[in-house]
């Protein structure tokens, strides 16, 4: 197949062979295709390669031989002849057209024209075109007039061309004709723009008219090309979807086709050329990949020899190659095992080794001589400076050369025999045999240093040494702490109080040693030790403190609080000020050490130190819940106890005690808490209601009524109390009782909550006539409390829904019909209640249609301004019906002017198609980073993306967010149920119900439901996870 680009700059593919198709084939084709003459035809490979043949033969030359290959793309053209008249008939060819000219001979010679060459006549020999005959008054088409008119710059004697305003010897363009040259004087006026708009118009309404059948021509050819000319890949594609059957084995079996080693390329013998190599290459070649094998200090901490294997440069260089390659198959021996014929190198091990080798370069040797030299005239001037002697000593350790550094190293001994470091670096330079007796020479110079006798204990193995050789360094040193701790601690209980009664008469202002020898000794000796510690550290808390935890640990704890409190005003006698901080600290480490008593007689009298008397119950309620976020439980408890001591009616510091005690006490130190709270805070209804709660989850429901009746004794005219006795019988399935209780309060003036929870009891019952005389009696009275005209709309629905079921057309339009005129009137005194408003929409909606549900959001949304709510119930409405493009509309609304709202937000990232669902979580984020809606919205994404972690992360987030909301809960919960294990389920189970939440869209629908009235958290919850599969079903069957 060639492609030919036509003169309007469209391409047509023609289905030829390049190699078996001659030019005159080719040219019969274009004409068959274009319906253009052969004689006006130009074909052009490149911008100046035509495709002419030599002879003019068409017939005898093959595309392929004049550079046309497969797929090549060839430009037709087509002269333009100069005028609108038609071109004349062709006149016969001559002979000596194409015969060779005489010797010499240049053409226009006779009138005095000149020959040149160009470069176009350096190209091959090639016949003149065929083009039409032209007289001389048109064009001048002289064979002289195509040669031009002499050289550049010489003047013409002949004016003639200037008189008739063209160049007649002027060269023809094969591509443009003559027009240049004819119309280059001519003036561009406003006739030849219009007439040229004119020409270009009716170009392209030509064109057009053809444009869809050339390009489907096209089309069909190039598929048809296509078809008969496949791809390699594509005839070897079925080919390659069965090698999925290949096994293991045969796989194996095409490595060593790997390589290539048996193509015939391959298999070439290629030329090789060996140059011979200078012996100063080879020296220095070894000079700079010279493998050194000492380690550094780092490598040699860990492991690795201390002197290198050769000390004498290798002069053989053929030695030193073999040596590398046999140590190199050394260390990967070593460090590699065969497991199933293949090579396991730990990276770790290996890469450890590489780092300890150094290659020494001229640029290191170069620094290490200037290093040397300096230093060596550093301990040459002062040799007794130990830190210059360390230094040229670990610089021969860096080069590599450790005996140097270790002669260096004694060197600085002998020189500055009283400086530890130098000792101590000796003793590290040395080998393991050496290290004991160069430290023992070092204590002997100095046996004062502590640092060389702990180094002399580290270099022995065995406990007994160094308990001998850290006693050794006591009898020099006594007073060492440092020593004392360090021989305590290899000695066993009994010797180790023998040497603390020693150290602390040695050492008698080290409170450690005081504090350890008194946890060694009994309780009778351990008083006496302490007070002892305290007449020699009268202004240190801790022996204090340790005094109160001995007595809590011997049963004393009465003794506990006395003590702290003494040894307070004993540190203020002293004029030491006491930290309130510190102390608390003290006390949190008490508790972690299990003095509970210690703890609280420590907050008790320190918390109040340095507080001001109006901060008091900010500053203890703010370090309460601090020392609970660290854990520290009951420090927390002993300062809301000592709060309570102090501010005995302040309900929220009970509130928050209860609450301390609700999550880490029992239940018996909650009801107790509570029973002293109502005792000081009668008039405190939550603090009634909550022990009330307490006593019925534990299943004390008797319990629970005593409460309830002493809190209403004590508040006899309190609503909550009422609805608290209400809730526990109803929930205890006592509806009598329930109805009793609420009929009570309905008589001494219940508020509309009463006639509510009297509307709910009948509705469970199925009373529906009393349910209906109860909402209208509370409407009546309260015509502003929406719930009522929702439950009494709700009520008529639900009637014509069973009408429904029973097929009852007309009793169900009555019901309905009835629904809607107990949502206007309720709009009427509720014009701002959004749920009125969704339920008219509902109910218009399935009664009248899409449009008068429509009418109804619309009125709803100008009455409610920027309202989320029912801008995404506008929405849903449209989707529901197939209005896509009219809900996408709706959703750029709502977001302009709610542009702040999760819910729509969340609701706009499901709507967009799944590619543009992360661009348009990102907006969601910028604009609402903290609202749940979307932190859910975007878990479902991770979700739906198979990135389990992070939909997990995003989802405990939204249910830390709003805890309250079940809609998340289920979300979380239906995410473990796929992709967590049973430990996760039980997790949010618990955490759920922990949370108690009563908000979320499907959460209530179910959860309000008649049936599930009585149904525990869980329940509820599992439901729920089951709608929301429903839900995710239906839409996934209304995308399909």
């Amino acid at each position: 197949m060639v492609f030919v680009v036509s003169p309007n700059h469209k391409t047509f593919a023609i289905d030829v062979n390049p190699t078996t198709t001659t030019l005159h084939l080719l040219k019969l084709a274009i004409q068959q295709t274009l319906t253009l003459p052969i004689p006006q035809q130009r074909l052009f490979l490149s911008h100046s390669r035509r495709l002419t043949a030599d002879n003019d033969d068409d017939d005898s030359v093959l595309i392929s031989d004049l550079g046309v290959g497969p797929h090549s793309t060839l430009t037709l053209l087509v002269p333009f002849l100069g005028g609108t008249n038609p071109p004349a008939a062709p006149k016969p060819r001559f002979d000596f057209l194409n015969s060779k000219p005489p010797p010499n001979y240049v053409a226009g010679l006779g009138r005095g024209a000149t020959g040149f060459t160009t470069r176009s006549d350096i190209g091959p020999a090639r016949a003149a075109p065929d083009l039409p005959d032209r007289s001389a008054t048109t064009i001048g088409g002289t064979a002289g007039a195509g040669r031009g008119r002499g050289k550049p710059g010489e003047e013409e004697e002949d004016d003639e061309g200037e008189d008739k305003g063209y160049d007649e010897n002027q060269k023809f363009d094969e591509f443009e004709g003559n027009d240049v040259g004819l119309f280059a004087s001519a003036e561009y006026d406003e006739d030849d723009k219009e007439a040229d708009a004119v020409w270009e118009a009716i170009d392209k309404r030509m064109d057009s008219r053809r444009k869809d059948r050339r390009e489907a021509r096209l089309k069909q050819e190039i598929e048809k090309y296509r078809a008969s000319n496949p791809k390699i890949t594509e005839q070897f594609a079925d080919l390659k979807r069965k090698l999925y059957t290949l096994s293991t084995d045969d796989w194996q079996s095409l490595e060593k086709f790997e390589s290539g080693g048996y193509s015939s390329r391959n298999k070439k013998k290629r030329f090789e050329s060996f140059v011979p190599v200078p012996d100063t290459l080879l020296e220095k070649a070894r000079q700079e990949q010279e493998h050194v094998t000492a380690l550094d200090p780092k490598s040699r901490a860990a492991s690795g020899t201390e002197t290198p294997w050769a000390q004498t440069p290798v002069t053989d260089l053929t030695a030193v190659g073999e040596g590398r390659g046999t140590v190199l198959s050394l260390k990967l021996d070593r460090l590699s095992d065969s497991v199933s014929g293949m090579t396991n190198v730990d990276p770790k091990g290996y890469l450890t080794v590489l780092n300890s080798m150094k290659i020494t370069s001229d640029a290191e040797i170069s620094d290490f001589k200037k290093a040397r030299l300096l230093l060596k005239s550093v301990t040459q001037t002062n040799p007794k400076h130990p830190p210059g002697w360390i230094a040229a000593a670990r610089l021969e350790e860096l080069a590599g050369k450790l005996q140097a550094a270790r002669q260096l190293i004694q060197r600085g001994c002998e020189e500055c025999p009283k400086n530890e470091d130098v000792w101590l670096e000796a003793c590290r330079l040395a080998n393991p045999d050496e290290a004991k007796a160069v430290i023992a020479r070092g204590v002997k110079a100095i046996p004062n240093s502590v640092k060389l006798w702990m180094q002399a204990a580290k270099l022995e193995h065995d406990d007994a040494n160094k308990s001998r050789v850290l006693r050794k360094g006591l009898e020099h040193i006594p007073d060492s702490v440092r020593l004392w701790k360090a021989v305590v601690e290899l000695a066993n209980e009994e010797d180790a109080r023998l040497l603390l009664h020693r150290a602390v008469e040695c050492c008698p202002l080290h409170v450690e040693l005081w504090l350890a020898l008194a946890r060694l000794e009994t309780y009778d000796n351990a008083k006496k030790v302490l007070n002892r510690a305290r007449e020699r550290l009268s202004k240190e808390p801790a022996i204090w403190i340790t005094a109160a935890k001995l007595e809590e640990a011997n049963g004393n704890t009465s003794m506990v609080g006395k003590i702290i409190e003494r040894g307070i005003r004993a540190l203020q006698r002293e004029g030491l000020v006491i930290d309130r901080e510190a102390w608390m600290k003290e006390a949190e480490a008490a508790e972690r050490a299990g003095s509970v008593v210690t703890c609280q007689a420590i907050i008790h009298n320190t918390i109040g130190i340095g507080v001001e008397e109006e901060d008091r119950k900010r500053t203890w309620v703010a370090d309460a819940e601090e020392c609970k976020k660290r854990g520290s439980i009951e420090t927390a408890r002993a300062i809301y106890a000592h709060a309570l001591t102090v501010f005995l009616t302040k309900k929220s510091i009970w509130l928050k005690a209860a609450q301390l005690e609700k999550s880490h006490g029992t239940r018996e130190s909650l009801d107790a808490l509570l029973r002293k709270a109502v005792t000081y805070r009668p008039q405190a209804e939550v603090l009634w209601l909550m022990g009330a709660k307490e006593k019925w989850l534990a299943g004390d429901v008797p319990a629970a009524r005593a409460i309830l009746q002493e809190a209403y004794a004590a508040i006899p005219n309190s609503e909550e109390i009422w609805l608290a006795a209400f809730k526990l019988e109803f929930e205890n399935h006592e509806p009598e009782r329930a109805r009793m209780l609420l009929a009570k309060a309905r008589e001494r003036g219940g508020t509309e909550r009463v006639w509510m929870k009297s509307a709910i009891v009948e509705r469970e019952l199925g009373n529906i006539e009393e349910e209906r005389r109860l909402l209208d009696e509370g409407l009546k009275q309260f015509p502003s409390f929406f719930k009522l005209w929702l439950m009494l709309g709700q009520l008529e629905e639900q009637l014509a829904e069973n009408a429904k079921r029973l097929d009852q057309p007309e009793k169900r339009l009555d019901h309905m019909k009835e629904a809607k005129k107990v949502y206007e009137s309720g709009l009427k005194n509720c014009p701002n209640c959004v749920p009125l408003w969704l339920s008219l929409a509902n109910l218009e909606e399935e009664m009248n249609g899409l449009s008068k549900a429509r009418a109804i959001l619309t009125m709803a949304r100008k009455k409610n301004p920027q309202n989320p709510e029912l801008w995404l119930a506008a929405v849903r409405a449209e989707l529901k019906h197939g209005y896509k493009k009219e809900a996408d509309i709706l959703m750029a609304k709502a977001l302009q002017e709610c542009p702040n709202s999760g819910i729509l937000w969340a609701a706009s990232i499901e709507m967009v198609p799944r590619p543009q669902r992360k661009t348009k979580s990102m907006d969601a984020l910028k604009k609402c980073d903290h609202d749940p809606h979307v932190i859910a919205a975007v878990a479902k994404l991770f979700w739906h993306d198979r990135k389990v972690d992070k939909a997990r992360t995003w989802l405990n987030r939204a249910v830390t967010l709003a805890p309250d909301i079940g809609d998340f809960w289920a979300l979380c919960y239906k995410f473990e149920l796929q992709h967590g294990s049973e430990e996760n389920q039980k997790d949010v189970l618990k955490r759920s119900v922990a949370a108690e939440p009563k908000h979320g869209e499907k959460w209530q629908a179910i959860s309000k439901a008649v049936e599930n009235s009585h149904q525990p958290t869980e329940s509820i919850l599992k439901k729920v996870v089951v709608a929301l599969g429903k839900e995710e079903n239906a839409a996934e069957n209304n995308k399909h």
